[in-house]
Parts: C-alpha cells; sequence; structure tokens
C-alpha cells in the first residue's frame, strides 16, 4: 500500500543497522526504538497510540533472553512485527452477516469520506464472493442526488436499490427498507446514510434513530485515511455515540503517511474491517492486519500476491500455457500474454511490494527507469511484429528488427533484449520438458528458486525461481 512507503524505508534503514550489528545491547535497542518513535511520529501516528507501542516493544526487546540470542537483531524485528499486528487488530475480522436475514449493514461517516462509492463496493463483494443477494438504499436525504448516486451505483454493480420516495425521512426509509428486504427475501440490506462536512447533533441524533429502526447487524465507519488525525479524531466521535462494529479505510492507495490506519483500531478498540485500494468498483479488500504489519517491514504479502493473481489470471490463458510449457513450448505469443498476466495483477512495482525484501528493488527500479511503462513498451513491440515473427522469433532478422522498432516507436536495442529475454524464457520451457514437464513445477505456490520467487514463476507459467519475470528485471531485484 503506497501511503505506508516512507515508513516502511525509515523503518527498515534502523532494522538493517540492528542486524548489522550482531551483538546488542541494552542501549543499542532504546536508540534503535528512538528512532522507531519519530518514525511512528512522523507518520502521524497518534502520540498516545506510539507511546504505549514502544513502551511495550522496548520492554520485551531488552528482555534477556532477546540480547543474549544467536539473531538478536532478528529477534527485535519479530517483537516489532508482533507489536504492529496487535496494533493494527492482531486477526482479520469478517462481516457479520450470519443472521436472520435480512442482515442490516448500516454505513457511517462524514460527506466526503466515500461512503457511498464504499456502500456499492461492499455490496458488489457480497453478491460476487459470498452469493449474497443484496438490496442498498440511501438515507441521505441532504446531499442533492445522493439517493441517485447511489442508484446509479446499483446499475453498475448489477445491485437492486430501494426506489426513491421524496420527501421520507431517514428513519422512514430505513423502515421501508426493511420492509422490502424481509418481502423480497434478500439476504443483506445495505443503509447509505448521510454524511455531514463535520461531526454535530443533529447527525448523531439521526444515526440513533436509524439504528433504533434497523437494529444493525453491523455499523461500519467509513473513514478517508488521507485526512490522517481528523480521521481519528472524526472516528472517537463517531465511536462514542454509536455502536460502532468496525472501521472501513477509504483511499488507502494515497500518498498519506499511514498514521490513521495504524492509530485507528488503539483509539476506537473496533477492527478495521475493509481497506478500499482505488476507485473502481472491485478495488476493496479485506484488511488483514498481519499481512499490512509484513509489508511495512519490508517482509513482503506473499498469501495477498496468490490470491490476487488467482483472482486475475485468465484460467483458459494460463492453460493454454502451461499446455505448451509441458510441450516445452514457448514464443512470443506466449510471452505476451504472461506480460498481461503481470499488468493484470498491478504490474511491476504492486508485484515487488508483496515480495519479501523487495521493497529497495523497487526505489532501484524507479531509479534505472524501470517502471510499469516497460511492460507496455514490451507489449508495442510484440505489437509490432507479424503473426509469423510472433510465432517463429528465429526468422527475425536485423531488417525486421529496424521496421519493428520503427512500428513500436522504440530502439534496436529494445526489441534484441526482448528477443533475449524470449529466448532465455524458451530454455527454461525446454529445460523444464526435461525436468518432467509440469510436474517439474513443483507446487503451484511456494516453492521456488532465485529470489524466493517460486510460487510466481511457478504461477505464471515459468520453470520455477523467477521463471516469469522477465532477467531484466530480475537483475535488478537481485541487486538488494
Amino acid at each position: 500500500m503506497a501511503m505506508f512507503d516512507s515508513l516502511s524505508e525509515r523503518l527498515g534503514d534502523v532494522f538493517t543497522r540492528l542486524k548489522g550489528r550482531g551483538a546488542l545491547n541494552e542501549n543499542d535497542v532504546r536508540e534503535a526504538m528512538r528512532e522507531v518513535r519519530v518514525a511512528l511520529l512522523e507518520a502521524d501516528v497518534a502520540l498516545p497510540v506510539v507511546r504505549s507501542f514502544i513502551d511495550q516493544v522496548t520492554e520485551l526487546a531488552i528482555g534477556q533472553n532477546v540480547l543474549k540470542s544467536i539473531t538478536p537483531g532478528q529477534q527485535v524485528i519479530k517483537i516489532v512485527s508482533d507489536a504492529l499486528t496487535e496494533m493494527l487488530g492482531s486477526t482479520t475480522s469478517d462481516l457479520v452477516i450470519d443472521v436472520v436475514p435480512p442482515a442490516v449493514i448500516m454505513m457511517v461517516g462524514l460527506q466526503g469520506s466515500g461512503k457511498t462509492t464504499t456502500t456499492a463496493k461492499l455490496a458488489k463483494r457480497l453478491k460476487e464472493k459470498d452469493r449474497k443477494k443484496v438490496l442498498m438504499a440511501s438515507l441521505d436525504v441532504n446531499r442533492p442526488a445522493a439517493q441517485e448516486q447511489l442508484a446509479t451505483l446499483g446499475t453498475q454493480v448489477d445491485v437492486a436499490t430501494l426506489p426513491i420516495v421524496p420527501g421520507q425521512q431517514p428513519a422512514e426509509i430505513a423502515r421501508r427498507a426493511m420492509q422490502a428486504a424481509k418481502l423480497q427475501g434478500f439476504d443483506v440490506l445495505m443503509l447509505d446514510t448521510a454524511g455531514r462536512l463535520h461531526v454535530d447533533q443533529q447527525l448523531m441524533d439521526e444515526m440513533r434513530a436509524v439504528e433504533a429502526e434497523a437494529k444493525p447487524a453491523e455499523t461500519l465507519l467509513v473513514v478517508d485515511s488521507l485526512t490522517g488525525q481528523d480521521a481519528v479524531q472524526v472516528a472517537q466521535r463517531f465511536s462514542d455515540d454509536i455502536a460502532l462494529t468496525g472501521v472501513v479505510l477509504t483511499r488507502m492507495d494515497g500518498d498519506a503517511r499511514g498514521g490513521a490506519a495504524l492509530s485507528m483500531r488503539a483509539v476506537t478498540g473496533k477492527p478495521i474491517k475493509f481497506a478500499g485500494t482505488g476507485e473502481k468498483m472491485d478495488a476493496i479488500e479485506p484488511f488483514h492486519p498481519e499481512r499490512v504489519a509484513g509489508r511495512i517491514l519490508g517482509m513482503g504479502d506473499v498469501v495477498s500476491l496468490v490470491e490476487r493473481a488467482a483472482e486475475t489470471i485468465q484460467q483458459d490463458e494460463a492453460e493454454k500455457i502451461a499446455a505448451r510449457v509441458a510441450k516445452g513450448q514457448f514464443d512470443l505469443n506466449d510471452l505476451r500474454a504472461q506480460l498481461g498476466q503481470m499488468r493484470r495483477m498491478g504490474g511491476i512495482g504492486a508485484i515487488a511490494g508483496m515480495i519479501p525484501g523487495l521493497k529497495k528493488a523497487q526505489a532501484q527500479m524507479a531509479q534505472g527507469g524501470m517502471d510499469e511503462r516497460i511492460l507496455l513498451r514490451m507489449d508495442a513491440i510484440i505489437s509490432s511484429m507479424t503473426a509469423t515473427e510472433r510465432a517463429r522469433p528465429a526468422i527475425i532478422n536485423a531488417k525486421r528488427k529496424i521496421r519493428i522498432a520503427k512500428g513500436s516507436g522504440t530502439q534496436v536495442q529494445d526489441v534484441n533484449k526482448l528477443l533475449k529475454m524470449h529466448q532465455e524464457m524458451e530454455g527454461a520451457m525446454k529445460r523444464l520438458k526435461k525436468m518432467g514437464g509440469l510436474k517439474g513445477l513443483g507446487a503451484m505456490f511456494g516453492r521456488g528458486g532465485a529470489g524466493g520467487m517460486g510460487g510466481l514463476g511457478g504461477l505464471m507459467g515459468g520453470g520455477g525461481g523467477m521463471g516469469a519475470i522477465p532477467p531484466d528485471i530480475q537483475n535488478l531485484l537481485r541487486k538488494k
């Protein structure tokens, strides 16, 4: 997640120095914790949360067993990782919707926090992933066209919305929505309540009236994580007045400092249940504290990587490549398909951010101009070839290379690099065939060679190790 990048970098530097020291004494640990404290405060984490976190970690880290252990630096990092996970909420919290239908989910928050869009995103997720029949209802009678906005989003995600009746008050709309949901056999009813520019008594009275009417199974507070400490104060006010069950943080893909996410659980006592990660209707994901802690500390998030791959990979395309791999075949059409899979998974940057130890590699890639455009450039080069050239790269001579480079707006050396990459990958496929075809891949996720990326290599058709990732990029990734 982009918002933790600067914090991740700061902590990474602190821990690299700790690990480099070998033996540690109490002063070393206290000095490191002072730097961690400053990093957290600069990331906009609430002061009481930072204080309690540092006290807890320091007490554990200067325990005799840690300082006397063979790898004290690693032990301290493990303690920080566990404490960070606990600060974020320890475990993933699912929505409680296994109640007598309709399960009511009440969405609350300030105006502009992304509440209506989040309502539609969650409804889409419940419909597609949980196979629930969902009804959405807008209770926002203050903001012009708010009810129409939810109806439009409902059409977009193919989820039913309660018909609009002008002049009704929020509690009346909630009552009508409950009746409609019961009569029409809906599993889940989502109530998108009104927001305000700031918390006021009228808003809270309105929320409590709706709460009394609908008796929600879940009351989710939607807050914009880019607003930092303001988001934490808003959460505090709402949790004082309403029985919240969880928090949804929107715009987690933004470049804020991350303090809201790290403070939210400690301040409200309620779990962060979901994180909004973009504008698309499927850009919302469950909040996994241990995975987020892993990403912040540069330990990667391989589980999310595998899940994202499983969601975005196109099964028929993967099966075709797999069949060709088994025969030791691999042409430029196959390479193009793999580059497409990488793009759908979020590109090089997103993938590198989830792989243990590759945070620094992302910065190296950026410095070397190795950004997402490289995938598009490779695709443009392959697009400039004829069907015959893509199927039989060996026929591409100097004259053809000049034509391909001109057609794709690249240089001949770029075409040469792509062809060299293809040759290396084709060689890997042939070696794989000798190892027994697809059985030689081992488990689809997991066991791997270079750089700890075996799962990804296997998943995307590569022959173990970082097979699926272009060698030029692999070389950069190895220069950690």
